[in-house]
């Protein structure tokens, strides 16, 4: 499956949320997200545009491999991802297999579906919690996200084409 999505920084989450309400979306999930992101001792996954990620959203586990694909106006990746029915046994296979956690995350995810596209609200914990509130909108076109962003006020030069770790280094100053 291809991933086709950007993030809007700073928003108002109770705003946002109303704003899609009020479009007829859907809410589909709002919990907490916990990610563990795994890479091999040589880094060899990062190094090569790859991305592997256990996560529990939920009660639900699941396991992607991500790999980036080159666009400036999205964040678009090649995305493999099937549930597994436990993840601390998944973490254990990982680990032994010799995979290294190199980043853990934990946020909170309201996630609304309207004709077909997501709009998550994230708000970040723990040591990432100086970022603040965001939107990301996945859809299955770079057309279709844009037009998305517009339903809830944004333009096209409010979206941002990166992914959880050049958000946090916007954050933090690094980038």
């Amino acid at each position: 499956m291809r991933e086709i999505e950007i993030k809007i920084l700073d928003i108002d989450r109770k705003k946002t949320a109303e704003k899609l309400v009020s479009l007829g979306a859907k809410k589909v999930f709002d919990g907490e997200i916990y990610a563990i992101y795994y890479d091999s001792t040589d880094n060899s996954i990062r190094k090569n545009g790859g991305m592997l990620r256990l996560r529990k959203e939920g009660e639900k586990a699941v396991i992607t491999f991500k790999k980036d694909i080159v666009d400036t106006e999205a964040k678009v990746r090649e995305e493999k991802e099937t549930r597994v029915s436990d993840f601390d046994t998944m973490r254990i296979i990982l680990e032994s297999a010799g995979f290294s956690a190199w980043m853990e995350m934990k946020k909170d995810r309201t996630t609304y579906e309207l004709e077909g596209v997501h709009f998550e609200l994230d708000k970040y914990h723990d040591e990432y919690e100086y970022i603040p509130e965001f939107l990301e909108i996945e859809g299955t076109d770079i057309k279709t996200v844009y037009r998305s962003a517009g339903l809830l006020g944004f333009t096209k030069e409010d979206c941002r084409p990166w992914d959880a770790i050049e958000v946090a280094e916007y954050y933090s100053g690094r980038r």
